[in-house]
């Protein structure tokens, strides 16, 4: 682990050339799909590229995660080394050296693993969701360069190429949201997306050159003499004091506060958050892999990378904890009062980011890490399962206009009970240890340097939270699943509405069937299905799983804890840093391996301080399942009776934050670029000059025309006034020179 205020052991470089296979699969999948999918126009060889190229990904992934000396291995010698792969110097200029390398340590790792399975799945999915349109090449291209980015990001080794990725990422996003080209709201909806992220950037570009500046590298991890670590140089520097002056100061707190900049508009953040929402005009497998278990968890893999630079600007993790958790409440406010069924899943996606950012703050970078994951099986899994919902409703999105479903999709509703409980936080499914988890670590927390009881304002804000989570999950399913069927009045009122003159007949014949997806959909979801009841088992945290007796070990924490730097327990920290020794080699284990038995007070490497902390976590823990159960219950008895609640217009209309935007931003911004710039700007001054200079070449060619009169005698009188001139000249030099002789 990085201590905060202590540097980490030497790196030692493991090399494994098949990592680069990783990002270079996918991209070999989507040139394919784009210059031979294009020309074949075969829905079976496109999908079998696609989904085959992320499958060698996930192969090789989890080769290196799990092989013996594999960057997750759990041994007796617990290396915690990160396996490279160097591919070229990218830059060099002095002393500074960029490559275009990558590294998979613990926490990369576990991105790498559940991206590119998860990916699998979403593509596999897709085969199946997109058949018949005639962008499908385009489509599997596009999703397959996506996967690059996003692997790229994850794996790189630096800050540069971690940027690629990033911007990658965001114009792979671009191009998905727009990808229907027929749809009136995609367009500005892939635009939107592509200029809040832009917003972000900047942020992200300034912390980059901030963190250069301070200590001449951009790399995450030391490699010998030529390379040394940015996060490692800034460990072993003073914790940053808390105060609002600290941001503007050009330190490690203007560092983390640009940077959190960054991640505010890839994962989707007060303010911007705007986009994801109005992103869900895109097709619906990639609303479940870039806009829930992928590309908007970028700004906190950002985060819990740079958890020595957060560790060390205890300001900055205070405005993380405060965005997050206003995030999270915000957007579960909003998500209560949507109809659409993908908007609802949207505004879970902010709030859910809302809560890892919260964890992020506190200090609890494993819990968010763990969220993360738990949250890609379980968001996905609904995104999807909305996506079956979809295609069964023949493309109908509206709540409204659904009901009764369970019958005709048993599958899709089996499957999505267990993301719905996961998102709700009941045991044993996935989302109930990884949210329980953060609200703990979020009451729990001290030492940050933070205002006295602040943790516990926020674990109140997380528990409301958590409550209406559970209130309109449980209204999106009851409007699904439950109750009586309204989808065919709904299509036959809207035809009546669009055209009066429909006979009755031709309304009988628009009465569609809902009907089950094909395997092709449906095997993806009962994967993640099993996977958002069952994979939160590799995190259960000790107060827990020691309930049930033997060893317990919380896995994930123990896998995760060595790439992550700690939060500061005391204030102390800062003035102590300087004193504490930095080893010149991997530090000395107290115990060589694995003890015999595990005494009460410890887990593994985690800490357990007394009897009386272990009975708080169990009562929280059973505090979550009750708000968990409440939330359901509420949810249930509400609009199991009246499912067609009309909801407040303010959150229906989603506190028109968008006019909010429109009025005070967008439109100013509109209307002096079209009277400021265009009108003025461009036409009065740019155009003004081109076009005076212009009449003035034209006004001297006029005068010019004058000499050109056509008549041989004008030229002839000029041809003698120039002879006339030149003899005058010479004569009048003549005589000068002729009196210079004389005397």
């Amino acid at each position: 682990m990085l201590r905060a205020g202590t540097s980490p052991a030497p790196t030692i470089v493991r090399d494994n050339n098949l990592l680069s296979l990783i990002i270079f699969a996918p991209l070999a999948g989507a040139v394919i799909n784009w210059l031979a999918g294009r020309r074949l126009r075969n829905e079976r060889f496109i999908g079998v590229v696609a989904c085959g190229s992320i499958a060698i990904s996930t192969v090789i992934a989890f080769y290196l995660a799990f092989k013996s000396n594999g960057a997750l291995h759990i041994g007796e010698a617990n290396d915690t080394t990160p396996i490279m792969d160097h591919l070229w110097t990218w830059i060099s200029v002095g002393t500074f050296r960029a490559d275009f390398g990558l590294a998979m340590d613990r926490l990369s790792g576990i991105y790498a693993l559940f991206v590119t399975f998860v990916g699998l799945l979403i593509h596999i999915f897709a085969t199946g969701y997109m058949r018949g349109d005639g962008g499908y090449y385009r489509f599997f291209a596009y999703l397959n360069l996506f996967m690059f980015a996003m692997l790229t990001l994850v794996l790189a080794d630096n800050f540069l190429l971690m940027f690629v990725g990033w911007e990658g990422v965001g114009l792979c996003s671009y191009l998905l949201i727009g990808f229907y080209l027929d749809k009136d709201e995609a367009a500005p909806a892939a635009k939107k997306a592509f200029i809040a992220n832009r917003v972000g950037d900047w942020g992200f570009i300034l912390g980059l050159m901030l963190i250069f500046f301070k200590t001449g590298s951009i790399s995450f991890f030391d490699k010998g003499l030529a390379v040394k670590s940015a996060l490692a140089t800034i460990a072993a520097m003073p914790i940053d004091g808390f105060g609002w002056h600290a941001i503007f100061a050009g330190g490690i707190t203007s560092i983390a506060v640009l940077l959190f900049i960054g991640a505010t508009g890839k994962s989707a953040q007060i303010p911007l958050f705007v986009w994801l929402p109005d992103a869900m005009a895109g097709p619906t497998p990639v609303s479940a892999l870039i806009h829930a278990a992928t590309m908007v968890t970028a700004g906190v893999y950002m985060v819990v990378r740079c958890s020595a630079i957060y560790t060390h600007a205890p300001t900055a993790m205070f405005i993380v904890a405060i965005i997050g958790a206003a995030t999270a409440l915000f957007a579960a406010t909003i998500g209560i009062a949507q109809n659409d069924i993908k908007k609802v899943l949207a505004y879970s996606t902010i709030s859910q980011l809302g809560y890892m950012f919260l964890a992020c703050g506190m200090g609890a970078f494993v819990a968010a890490i763990f969220h993360v994951m738990t949250h890609a099986f379980f968001k996905a899994q609904l995104f999807l399962g909305s996506g079956s919902v979809i295609h069964g409703m023949h493309h109908e999105q509206d709540m409204r206009r659904m009901g009764g479903l369970r019958k005709y999709l048993p599958v899709t509703w089996l499957t999505m009970c267990a993301g719905w409980l996961a998102i709700c936080g009941v045991p044993i499914f996935a989302g109930f240890f990884s949210k329980d988890e953060i609200l703990w670590k979020t009451w729990s927390a001290s030492g940050l340097g933070m205002p006295q009881g602040f943790g516990k304002a926020l674990w109140f804000i997380g528990a409301v939270t958590a409550l209406l989570t559970a209130v309109y999950m449980t209204r999106l399913m009851v409007m699904t699943f439950w109750g009586g069927e309204r989808f065919r009045v709904a299509q036959i009122d809207n035809l009546r509405g669009e055209s009066h003159a429909q006979e009755p007949a031709q309304v009988n014949n628009l009465r569609h069937t809902p009907h089950e997806s094909p395997l092709s959909m449906t095997i993806p979801l009962i994967v993640l299905a099993i996977l958002s009841t069952i994979g939160g088992l590799v995190g259960v945290p000790y107060a827990i799983s020691s309930l049930a007796g033997g060893h317990p070990e919380n896995y994930f924490e123990q896998t995760l804890e060595p790439a992550i730097s700690a939060a500061p327990n005391s204030a102390a920290n800062s003035t102590d840093a300087a004193t504490k020794p930095r080893w010149l080699s991997p530090a000395p284990q107290p115990v060589d391996g694995k003890p015999a038995f595990a005494p009460t007070q410890t887990n593994g490497g985690e800490a357990i301080t007394g009897a009386s902390e272990i009975s708080q976590e169990r009562l929280f823990a059973l505090i979550s399942v009750a708000i968990a159960l409440f939330g359901i219950g509420i949810g249930w008895l509400v609009f199991q009776a009246q499912p067609l609640r009309q909801m407040p217009r303010l959150l229906e209309n989603k506190y028109y934050v968008d006019e909010i935007y429109d009025a005070a931003i967008i439109n100013p911004i509109h209307v002096g670029s079209r009277a400021g710039l265009w009108k003025l700007f461009d036409v009065g001054v740019i155009d003004g000059l081109i076009h005076d200079l212009g009449r003035a070449v034209i006004d001297f060619g006029k005068t010019l025309r004058y000499l050109q009169i056509g008549f041989v005698r004008a030229y002839a009188a000029i041809i003698l006034a120039g002879a006339l001139i030149i003899i005058g000249y010479f004569a009048y030099n003549g005589a000068y020179v002729l009196r210079f002789m004389v005397r």
